[in-house]
């Protein structure tokens, strides 16, 4: 018994020993929160908690977000800050001096507007689909249909793509020599170059972001048609309404709210398109796939000259109007919510 018994406080001490460094570096990693907690108490501990965060959304998002505000009323090539040339409001004037705006030829900056033109265009129609596919899509999804999970799972796979990925995959089908032309060959049709034509250029823009993104909306929808009540329509199937009546009184009213999550969203997304057309398109051919994303970029860093204050402009611009589309998000999330 006493060899056994200096073997477990043999075993006890080396255990204390192996253990001492852990529990010094827990040690110290507390001290500052029971510092916390004696001064604050413990309504303080949330905000030491949240305070590491805080430190870094304001170090890479609240001062670079400031700093680029303060470019944008400043001139010159110069990278930093103190060397430039404070010019006012020259560098919005610059953008926004057209003769009409529906015409991107009468700007000075006929760039800048052909890109907001290419963005508003892209917007409509991307989201107009986006939001009718996802519909039909969640609608068929949520029927009893064989190998439900699997379909489901397909349609959200694109989602979780990088859109480099996505974009290289689709150039790689849609090149001259690629996959669809050698299949319209094949079948007796001509090549079709479609990165030279601007119609076609804008809509394999449109349709590669739609089927990149389209698994995300149709998710959305489909929670929400999975919220609604079954009894709603097994009372309107006994009192024999028809199914075009069902969906326009029952489904669609239900699942507005999830409508106007998506609408909203999609829009956010749509502005800020960038990586899937400046990879499979780089903008062109010309300026027919130009967007708004792409134009700061290049006007900032890809020209040959670049100009900070112009693009920080245009990039305070672009985010005024998100802001506004934030803004209206939260409020149709509030609205459900109270809903």
């Amino acid at each position: 018994m006493d060899a056994e018994g200096a073997n477990a406080s043999r075993a006890e001490r080396l255990a204390a020993v192996a253990s001492a460094p852990a529990s010094l570096f827990f040690r110290l990693l507390e001290a500052p929160f029971r510092l916390v907690q004696r001064l604050g108490g413990i309504k303080a501990m949330p905000y030491a908690f949240l305070a590491p965060n805080l430190a870094f959304f304001g170090l890479f998002v609240l001062i670079p977000l400031f700093i680029n505000f303060a470019f944008s009323f400043t001139g010159g090539t110069d990278i930093f800050l103190s060397e430039r040339v404070y010019t006012g409001t020259e560098q919005y004037s610059f953008l926004f001096d057209c003769r009409n705006y529906l015409d991107p030829t009468t700007c000075r900056e006929d760039r800048f507007w052909k890109a907001i033109v290419n963005t508003g265009i892209f917007v409509f129609l991307q989201v107009g689909s986006m939001v009718i596919l996802s519909l039909v899509t969640a609608l068929i999804l949520n029927r009893r249909i064989r190998a439900r999970g699997f379909f489901r799972a397909v349609f959200f796979f694109p989602v979780l793509l990088s859109p480099v990925v996505v974009a290289l995959i689709w150039k790689w089908i849609l090149l001259r020599d690629g996959i669809l032309n050698a299949f319209l060959v094949t079948l007796g049709f001509e090549r079709i170059l479609f990165f030279v034509s601007p119609d076609w250029a804008m809509f394999w823009a449109i349709f590669v972001s739609v089927w990149s993104q389209m698994g995300f909306y149709t998710l959305i929808l489909l929670a929400g048609l999975q919220a609604i009540p079954p009894d709603l329509y097994e009372a309107a199937e006994m009192d024999g309404t028809s199914k075009e009546r069902v969906f326009w009184r029952i489904t669609l009213p239900l699942l507005w709210p999830n409508m106007l999550v998506v609408i909203v969203l999609a829009l956010i997304k749509g502005v800020q398109i960038f990586d899937e057309v400046f990879v499979l398109t780089g903008g062109g051919p010309g300026t027919a796939t130009l967007f708004i994303v792409q134009y700061i970029y290049m006007t900032g860093f890809a020209n040959q000259i670049q100009n900070f204050g112009l693009a920080s402009a245009a990039s305070v611009v672009l985010g005024t109007v998100l802001f506004v589309l934030t803004v209206a998000q939260i409020a149709v999330t509030r609205r459900k919510d109270d809903a």
